[in-house]
């Protein structure tokens, strides 16, 4: 049986640990306050990104000329996003992404597709290598406060790989924030860019006014916003993750601090329940020492 000094080591260690957890709370809540206010803050220009893409496609007339639209007869290699985070203690946040990830990996191999991956966040990235996947590109280093160089890049490197016919298709995999609490695994196509973002939706109004282009045409500034719109894409996905990471870390460290002051309650109890014990064996002592003097 564990004696009381024992006991009080383990309140002690058990109590460090709950100050860590707490402020590691404190901390991703205000990480996350942060992330939400720039989600907000980009919805109404992503918004505005794909109206207008819809209008200037609808004045170009012909849109599948473009290479980010191209559709390919036949797909035989898949890029797969993955955007997890650089850290851990998240509860399930990189683990629910890995675990997707490999889904489609095997749903896509068991059609006789080749895989391509790239991974954003040191999570992903080397659980996917310990399990045996080759990681053609991991970015990291950026998960906590991602900037738009950093979609700019990513995008840049997808429209590379598929304007050049060496994918044929782009799907990225991330968590899209819904609250602190919860946050949803979600996969969207990349590349092509799927039809609906050209083509006229009751959601998008259409912006009042018209268009004025010069000296390009439609055609050539619909080129032009394509890989724009692939930017503001992937810098929303990278925005979402961050908050969800934060939110599922917040949620985490909550969760750990209140184990922990569970745990207290239960070894402070059992201290007790030992000091108890110690009080009567003593006391026994005393009463028979004192029926041996008699």
């Amino acid at each position: 049986m564990a004696t009381q000094q024992d006991i009080k080591r383990r309140i002690r260690s058990v109590k460090n640990t709950e100050k860590i957890t707490k402020a590691m709370e404190l901390v991703a809540a205000s990480r996350l306050r942060r992330a939400q206010a720039r989600i907000e803050a980009l919805r109404p220009y992503a918004d505005r990104m794909r109206q207008l893409t819809v209008e200037v496609a609808a004045a170009s007339g012909s849109v599948y000329d473009q290479p980010l639209l191209e559709r390919r007869d036949e797909i035989k290699t898949v890029a797969v996003i993955a955007v997890s985070g650089d850290r851990g203690l998240a509860g399930a946040f990189n683990a629910n992404i890995v675990r997707r990830s490999l889904e489609i990996a095997r749903e896509h191999r068991s059609q006789g597709r080749d895989l391509r991956w790239l991974t954003i966040g040191r999570r992903g990235s080397s659980t996917l290598r310990f399990r045996g996947q080759q990681i053609e590109q991991a970015y990291t280093g950026f998960t906590d406060r991602p900037q738009y160089a950093n979609a700019r890049a990513i995008a840049a490197r997808v429209a590379e790989l598929y304007a050049e016919g060496e994918v044929d298709l782009v799907t990225m995999v991330f968590n899209r924030f819904q609250s602190a609490l919860s946050q949803q695994v979600e996969v969207i196509d990349l590349l092509p860019v799927p039809e609906e973002v050209v083509q006229d939706d009751e959601e998008y109004r259409p912006i009042e006014g018209a268009y004025l282009e010069e000296p390009d045409s439609p055609a050539a500034i619909l080129g032009r916003l394509l890989p724009a719109y692939l930017e503001v894409t992937i810098y929303r996905a990278l925005l979402e993750s961050t908050a969800s990471e934060h939110g599922a870390r917040m949620t985490a460290m909550r969760n750990a601090s209140d184990n922990a002051n569970t745990l207290i309650d239960q070894l402070t109890l059992r201290m007790n329940r030992a000091r108890q014990a110690e009080i009567t064996q003593e006391i026994l002592e005393v009463v028979a020492g004192a029926d041996a003097l008699e």
